[in-house]
C-alpha cells in the first residue's frame, strides 16, 4: 500500500463503513454544500459535479499535505425513469417515493470525485434495482422503524426489512449503499494510490 493520506468528504456512517472494506487507512471530514441539481445538466453530470464540490469543500477544511493526500467525494441519487429522487424531508415524502418505486425497476447512480493535488478524477456508476411490491402497511412499518430521511429514494437497501423486497439488482450492490467500492478501488490502483 502507498503512503497516501485518504480523506473521505463525508460523515455518512455508511460511506465510512464501505471505505473501510478497502482496508486502507482514511480520515473523514464533513462536506456541507448546496446539493441542488442544475436543470441544464444531466443527472450523471449533476451528481459528479456535487461529488466534486464535496471533495473541494473537504480540501478546504482538512489539514493536509496536498502532495500526499487524495480526497474522495461522492453523491448518490435514485432515478425512476428520468426523475431523480433525493432524500425525503418527512414521512409523507418518503412514503410517496417508496409507493412510486413499487413493483418497478429503478436506477441508483453514484457520482464520485477523487481529488489529488489539483487534479480531479471523476466517474459515475449505475446499478439497477427491482422492488417486489410492498403493501401500505409494509411501507409504513419500514419508514417508522428505519426513518430513511437521509437516504436517496427514501430507502436503504441494507436496512432491516427492506431486504424482503429487493427482487433483483444488476450491478454493484455497494453502489446502492453509497459507494461503488470496486470502481473506486480500481481507479485508485490505476492512478497509483494503492
Amino acid at each position: 500500500m502507498s503512503e497516501m493520506n485518504i480523506v473521505l468528504a463525508s460523515q455518512s456512517p455508511r460511506r465510512r463503513e464501505l471505505l473501510e472494506l478497502m482496508q486502507i487507512p482514511f480520515s473523514s471530514v464533513p462536506a456541507d454544500i448546496d446539493e441542488t441539481f442544475d436543470p441544464d445538466c444531466s443527472i450523471a453530470e449533476n451528481i459528479m459535479r456535487i461529488a466534486k464540490k464535496k471533495a473541494r469543500a473537504a480540501a478546504l477544511k482538512a489539514v493536509i499535505d496536498k502532495e500526499n493526500t487524495v480526497i474522495l467525494g461522492a453523491d448518490t441519487t435514485v432515478v425512476l425513469g428520468e426523475m431523480p429522487l433525493g432524500k425525503p424531508s418527512a414521512f409523507d415524502e418518503a412514503y410517496g417515493m417508496l409507493e412510486t418505486l413499487q413493483g418497478s425497476t429503478h436506477e441508483v447512480m453514484t457520482g464520485f470525485a477523487l481529488l489529488q493535488e489539483s487534479t480531479f478524477h471523476l466517474d459515475c456508476v449505475t446499478t439497477r434495482v427491482e422492488f417486489s411490491p410492498m403493501t401500505d402497511s409494509d411501507i409504513k412499518h419500514y419508514i417508522e422503524t428505519q426513518k430513511p430521511f437521509d437516504k436517496a429514494g427514501g430507502y436503504g437497501i441494507q436496512d432491516p426489512f427492506m431486504s424482503c423486497f429487493i427482487r433483483r439488482i444488476e450491478g454493484c450492490y455497494y453502489n446502492v449503499v453509497g459507494l461503488p467500492v470496486s470502481r473506486i478501488y480500481s481507479l485508485m490502483r490505476t492512478i497509483g494510490l494503492v
